[in-house]
């Protein structure tokens, strides 16, 4: 059985054939295979790269666009609000002057409009971009001289001039859209003058725009940056991929022995590590397939070249003919015998080998022993039986240890004693056979336990090594050894529930 390591870092080159190569065709090799082959790697790991820089790029594009166009709103959306807010400031300052008394004299204004303006045009420093105009009895006083494009047009002051409410407006100019807020001011019950106060906004609406322009630079080489830097990152997060699609392509049914080099712990470290253990089990359940089949080829030869010997040589004589048949009938037996052993040992690699459920140890060690006592004359015994519970297969337990009895009857003869125990120890379950035979004789016993080296007490030399399988699969193993006083002692040791084990056959590779 090959048991692999799911955590294992395996660094080798990359000469494997590629995937399209089978077992009755050679691999593809020579320069136009090798382009070929890289080709598609280059494809596969750029079209991947590529996607993952679209996708970034677009959303740092969608975040530095939004930003802009937010930032742009927010700023107009402020200039709005200020300047209205200046615009009514101004106003209110007027109103406050005029409802005051003349600094001069102490005395109200009275109707001298004129005089109101003067003073708030000694008092009042303009906001940048804010100009301001006077009109008494419908003409303008003093008129500023404003630079080309900045002067409303006439037909606007002769408005202004005759207006009898506020009015907030805009009007255009040379210089883009003005802000203006126009109020009559009545002095001792009439309107002898108008105020207005005029903000030139695009102006600052233009520095907005300037503004906003640096932004858009700045965000696009903040893009191309991003974009370097997402290319160089999607290369380095990609390469597993890409060693991963080049160990897949050079992996056939020849090779299985290609696997990536894994480094952290991320989501693609843990991929390329499924990925190795995913390889670790194909590759034992080919060797497992390679080995049926040689085995299968091995044994199955001899058998069939003796029966087709014997009958392409038969007579007719009766009793040559009985004989003939007998041995064919034996060796059919043997060949039946041999293939079921081996079915039992592919089995044994497959997740549905073993059939669990709870079993009492003891009552297991009792039936094993009945069984056992019709196999030979020999002095059998139950010598331990921890009370306790396992989870396993009972029958495959028993088919197990029976093949351990049959194999130390083979060692032994009439009268001798075969002794059984079953020891519960901690998580473990030990089920041994003690015999008082030769024991190993100085051979290396775990030999015994590989196919068609072992014992052939049951004419296929497979016993053992399925003894071994079964006691595998259950999250165990074998240990032999020669006995205290002479003879095998032979353990088979289970885990008491294989599922916590964490056996692979059970769904925890």
């Amino acid at each position: 059985m090959t048991t692999t390591d799911d955590h294992r870092v395996v660094s080798s080159p990359r000469t494997a054939p590629t995937s399209g190569a089978g077992p009755d065709r050679p691999p593809p090799t020579g320069p136009s295979s090798r382009r070929s082959l890289r080709s598609r790697r280059s494809r596969l790991a750029g079209d991947a790269r590529t996607r993952v820089l679209a996708w970034f790029v677009a959303v740092v594009a969608i975040a530095v666009v939004g930003s802009v166009l937010v930032g742009r709103q927010v700023l107009l959306s402020r200039l709005d609000i200020r300047i209205d807010a200046e615009l009514r400031q101004e106003v209110e300052e007027l109103r406050r002057l005029a409802a005051g008394d003349d600094p001069a004299t102490g005395e109200p204004f009275g109707g001298d409009v004129e005089r109101i303006f003067d003073l708030y045009v000694l008092r009042n420093v303009a906001y940048r971009h804010e100009r301001v105009f006077f009109y008494v009895d419908g003409a303008p006083h003093r008129p500023e001289v404003l630079p080309v494009g900045y002067r409303p047009s006439a037909d606007l002051e002769r408005r202004w001039a005759t207006i009898d409410a506020p009015q907030r407006d805009r009007f255009p100019s040379g210089v883009g859209v003005v802000d203006y807020l126009a109020v009559p001011l009545e002095q001792l019950g009439r309107q002898r003058g108008v105020f207005v106060v005029a903000i030139y906004g695009d102006i600052e609406r233009r520095e907005i725009g300037q503004v906003v322009t640096t932004m858009s630079v700045v965000g696009v080489i903040a893009i191309l940056l991003a974009a370097g830097i997402a290319w160089f990152g999607a290369g380095r997060i990609l390469a597993p991929i890409r060693r991963l699609t080049e160990t897949a392509e050079a992996i056939s049914d020849r090779d299985l022995t290609q696997r990536i080099d894994v480094d952290g712990d991320d989501d693609v470290a843990r991929l390329g590590r499924t990925f190795n253990a995913m390889l670790d089990r194909l590759q034992g359940a080919f060797a497992s397939q390679r080995q049926f089949l040689n085995d299968v080829g091995h044994e199955l030869r001899t058998p069939i070249t003796i029966v087709r010997g014997h009958l392409e040589v038969v007579g007719d004589d009766p009793q040559e003919r009985r004989e003939t048949v007998a041995l064919v009938v034996d060796e059919l037996e043997r060949m039946r015998r041999l293939v079921d052993d081996l079915v039992v040992l592919a089995r044994a690699e497959q997740p549905d080998f073993l059939d669990l459920a709870p079993v009492d140890v003891a009552e297991l060690a009792g039936e094993i022993i009945r069984k056992a006592e019709r196999m030979a004359d020999r002095s059998w015994r139950l010598e331990h039986a921890d009370e306790g519970v396992i989870v396993a297969d009972r029958q495959r337990l028993t088919q197990a240890v029976i093949q351990l009895a049959q194999n130390a009857v083979e060692h032994t003869g009439d009268g001798d004693a075969i002794t059984l125990d079953a020891v519960l120890n901690g998580g473990e379950a030990r089920l041994s056979v003690r015999d008082t035979g030769p024991g190993f004789g100085g051979t290396d016993p775990y030999r015994l336990f590989d196919r068609f080296v072992g014992e052939r007490s049951d004419g296929t030399g497979l016993g053992l090594a399925i003894v071994r399988a079964i006691a595998e699969a259950h999250g165990g193993g074998v240990s032999v050894g020669d006995a205290a006083g002479g003879g095998a002692l032979i353990t088979i040791t289970v885990a008491r529930d294989p599922r916590d084990a964490g056996d692979a056959r059970h769904g925890n590779a």
